[in-house]
């Protein structure tokens, strides 16, 4: 377990009231116990939830699935705020992380503040975490709003310089150096909160992972995660192009990386694990991090949030729990326990890389 993760279960444990929500809360864990020692598929209610609160976004990343065939598709909107809270209502008993994030940018969510304070209002235990390209106007200024209220900002950096720049299509690597200088000070007066990098592994840029390293040491962000670029939306991309995590290439930048890491051991790491263990049944999306779309569907996960594609109902209609348990999801489980794949995960790295 991490550092970020041992420090996150402690602020859900000192905040926790001792209360009716609390018995729920045990129940339910208690209930998820029974179904996974049975090896049902069903599931209880989740700890965990991913709501896109957008699908818009101010920049054309080339690692981003929105640039590719099915974000060219997609329906884009805002999830309206009353819905959100619904969600909330239906499931914050149980709930220890909600996470405000999606394919889109965060930040230009009209109702963030309003709905972050609602979540508190509802169990202040409640761990939220958002994920920003912190290259938005008035950036600064809405997270000096909402930073009392969440726990965890994670931006998106995938390089430094020219080379973040090349990825990250309509944004200034100076303007991203700007804000995070200023959020890591805010950040200061917030000891519940963590500033966390991700950068997404490409060919573009995997030479400067270990620069990504030392950016955060030097900015003041205490956690980095990598994640290596899946290919399951991204329609223009051969599977072949997964052979480079192999490469000596590669290798040589992993030894860098891990050199830093080192180096700067107050950074914390995460990310860089060997991945020859994989396989549909690796993947953790089935059971847990279910993804809500801004217009209410429920998506098989994060990498590929395309509705129109596959979906296991819409929650604005039936709520979230007859969705998470629906035939179709139960289905859906019930192959992952077989270690078969549907075609819509084709080209998944937890698959194929």
């Amino acid at each position: 377990m991490t550092r970020r993760k041992r420090n996150k279960l402690f602020q859900i444990a000192c905040r926790t009231r001792v209360n009716h929500d609390l018995w729920l809360y045990l129940k339910n864990k208690v209930h998820k116990y029974k179904l996974h020692r049975v090896r049902s598929t069903e599931v209880a209610y989740p700890s965990s939830v991913m709501l896109e609160l957008t699908n818009h976004c101010n920049l054309q990343c080339t690692i981003c699935p929105r640039q590719y065939a099915y974000g060219h598709e997609m329906d884009i909107g805002y999830m309206p705020l009353e819905n959100a809270k619904k969600i909330v209502d239906e499931l914050y008993p149980c709930l220890d992380s909600i996470g405000l994030t999606g394919l889109g940018e965060t930040f230009l969510y009209p109702h963030l503040e309003e709905l972050a304070l609602y979540i508190k209002s509802k169990k202040k235990s409640i761990v939220i975490s958002l994920s920003t390209n912190a290259n938005v106007a008035g950036f600064v200024e809405n997270v000096a709003k909402v930073m009392p209220h969440v726990d965890t900002i994670q931006i998106s950096i995938d390089g430094i310089d020219e080379v973040y720049e090349k990825i990250r299509v309509g944004a200034k690597f100076e303007t991203l150096k700007t804000n995070l200088r200023q959020i890591a000070d805010l950040a200061k007066g917030w000891k519940n909160v963590d500033l966390m990098f991700n950068m997404v592994i490409a060919k573009d840029n995997y030479h400067q992972m270990g620069q990504v390293i030392e950016f955060a040491h030097e900015i003041g962000v205490k956690c980095v995660n990598f994640t290596y670029l899946n290919l399951a939306s991204l329609t223009d991309i051969d599977v072949d192009y997964y052979k480079f995590y192999r490469s000596s290439e590669f290798e040589s930048a992993l030894t860098e990386a891990r050199l830093m890491m080192k180096k700067y051991s107050s950074v914390e790491v995460t990310g860089l694990d060997s991945r020859d263990n994989v396989g549909f049944d690796k993947c953790p999306f089935p059971w847990s991090h279910f993804y809500i779309t801004w217009d209410g569907w429920v998506v098989p996960c994060c990498a590929k949030p395309f509705p129109k594609l596959m979906n296991f109902g819409n929650v604005y209609a039936d709520g979230v729990m007859p969705v998470l348990n629906s035939d179709k999801f139960q289905q859906f489980r019930k192959n992952w326990m077989q270690n078969k794949y549907p075609r819509f995960c084709e080209k998944c790295h937890f698959i194929d890389l």
